[in-house]
């Protein structure tokens, strides 16, 4: 990585344009081609250094204010299939295994997103209906702390 590679990320990091062409602006401060723009991420993406380009949407500003995340308990033997349902639910924006413990029987968790709290009621009772697993907890979010990535 370069000087230009470090300002690259920098001029990224809180988010690119959705526009036509998302590079130009960067392009023209780095007094670079687009297609070097492009090069030089691509380069930045094969040795690691970006790890992924993501989207990511002010949801309480459209809305969506009730946020739950269930823990599900569910079989060990089962958690490949049961996760595979629960991420299949376009409510649910995050679907993860953690282990359990003796006082925390969860082992599935799934982030559901919805305009209400009896809505994701609802669509926590759906996922159980698909899957079969009816022993779960809801936590609703009551504040949100962070929504940045990584800075330099």
């Amino acid at each position: 990585m370069d000087e230009i590679d470090i300002q690259l990320l920098k001029f990224i990091q809180d988010g690119i344009p959705i526009v036509s062409e998302p590079f130009k602006d960067v392009a023209i401060e780095l007094s670079l081609s687009e297609d070097e723009v492009l090069k030089r991420l691509d380069n930045l993406i094969k040795e690691g250094v970006i790890r992924r380009f993501g989207a990511s949407i002010g949801h309480r500003i459209v809305g969506i204010t009730a946020n739950a995340m269930c823990t599900w308990n569910v079989p060990e033997e089962k958690v490949e299939e049961v996760g595979a349902i629960m991420a299949g639910f376009p409510e649910v924006t995050h679907c993860y295994e953690r282990p359990s413990f003796p006082d925390w029987k969860y082992n599935l968790y799934t982030m559901i997103h919805a305009y209400s709290r009896e809505e994701c009621e609802k669509i926590v009772r759906e996922i159980s209906i698909a899957t079969g697993i009816k022993d779960y907890s809801i936590l609703f979010s009551e504040k949100e702390f962070k929504k940045t990535g990584v800075r330099l």
